[in-house]
Parts: C-alpha cells; sequence; structure tokens
C-alpha cells in the first residue's frame, strides 16, 4: 500500500434537525487536501427520514466541481438527516471512491434497529446489514469502509486528522451544518 500523504477528501455532515418531524436537512460537504487546506464547501437540503439518500449523495458528489480531485469521502456514520441510512458499498461503487463512516459507536449497533423499527422504517435494516465490519481507530471511534482496504482507510483517516480525532473535514462539515442551521456553531460532532 502506497502511503497518501495529504489526502483530498470530501467530509459530509448533516446539519442538526429540527425538533419537529418532516421538513428538509441541511447537509455540507467541505473539501479538504490534507488536515489543514479547506478547497471548497458545498451546501445541499434532503428530507428528514427521505429514501435513498445514497443515490442522493452519489449524484450530489459527483456533480461537484472538486470531485475529479477527490481521494475518498468521509461521513459521520451512516446515518444522514435524521434516518435515511447511506448505503456505503453502493456509494463506493457508483463514485469509485473509498467511502469511510466514522462515528464514536459502531455504526451497525443495534440502537439503529430499535430507532428504525419505531419510526416504520425496518425495511432499511438490509442496508444497515451491508454496512461492512466497523473497526475501531486510534483516539477512539470506529471506521467502517468501503472501497478500500482497513488499512487504507485507517491511513486516510488519520493523515486528514488535525484538531480533533476526527478527520478535518468531517469536523469542518460538521461545524459549518450547525452554522447555517442555528447561526453559529457549537457541541462536538
Amino acid at each position: 500500500m502506497h502511503k497518501v500523504f495529504r489526502p483530498h477528501l470530501l467530509g459530509i455532515d448533516d446539519g442538526p434537525l429540527a425538533v419537529r418531524s418532516g421538513g428538509d436537512a441541511t447537509i455540507v460537504g467541505v473539501a479538504m487536501e490534507g488536515p489543514d487546506l479547506v478547497e471548497a464547501v458545498a451546501v445541499t437540503r434532503f428530507p428528514t427520514d427521505g429514501a435513498d439518500v445514497t443515490a442522493f449523495l452519489a449524484d450530489w458528489v459527483a456533480g461537484l466541481r472538486v470531485r475529479p480531485a477527490l481521494q475518498g469521502i468521509v461521513l459521520g456514520g451512516i446515518t444522514i438527516a435524521g434516518l435515511a441510512i447511506v448505503d456505503l458499498p453502493e456509494l463506493a461503487r457508483v463514485l469509485a471512491l473509498p467511502v469511510l463512516a466514522i462515528s464514536r459507536r459502531d455504526p451497525r449497533d443495534h440502537r439503529l434497529a430499535v430507532a428504525l423499527a419505531a419510526a416504520g422504517l425496518s425495511d432499511r435494516l438490509e442496508i444497515v446489514r451491508r454496512t461492512p465490519p466497523a473497526l475501531p481507530v486510534a483516539g477512539g471511534g470506529f471506521v467502517a469502509c468501503a472501497g478500500a482496504s482497513a488499512e487504507h482507510a485507517a491511513a486516510l483517516a488519520d493523515v486528514a486528522r488535525g484538531k480533533s480525532d476526527l478527520p478535518e473535514p468531517l469536523r469542518v462539515a460538521h461545524l459549518i451544518a450547525g452554522a447555517v442551521v442555528h447561526g453559529e456553531s457549537h457541541g462536538r460532532p
């Protein structure tokens, strides 16, 4: 495996959801080279708990001007916009890029199944089952990856870290998404 010193990664995170159900969630993408150079920011919206978020993200990312430079996608878990479930292997296949889901807990955690059942979205459990096994990463948390080996995924996440245990593209996307929704960012991703 060759070492990637300054990968071009797109971090994608959603903004805080409104207390009421329904409506659209803010989705922010931040493209960075390494942990310290922001190259682009993109913002879109997706229906809260909407269906087929994988196709939506694939189309959105494919249309971004930075797409040709990207070497990977970093998500804050496999859920986005509430209970929309990202199919990591499918997104990696369509974009021909490694897709990493980094979270504090294993993304296939049983609590997700409970939440999907309570929302009447148990059919999405099949997508959860397709999620590659998550591995612990340095600094805490887990990473599930599709489209690359576990070693390559860990290397990408590691060299993209800066201020926190999260890769900077994901951390910055989280901050911007919070600011778009609330007028300023706060809290930890």
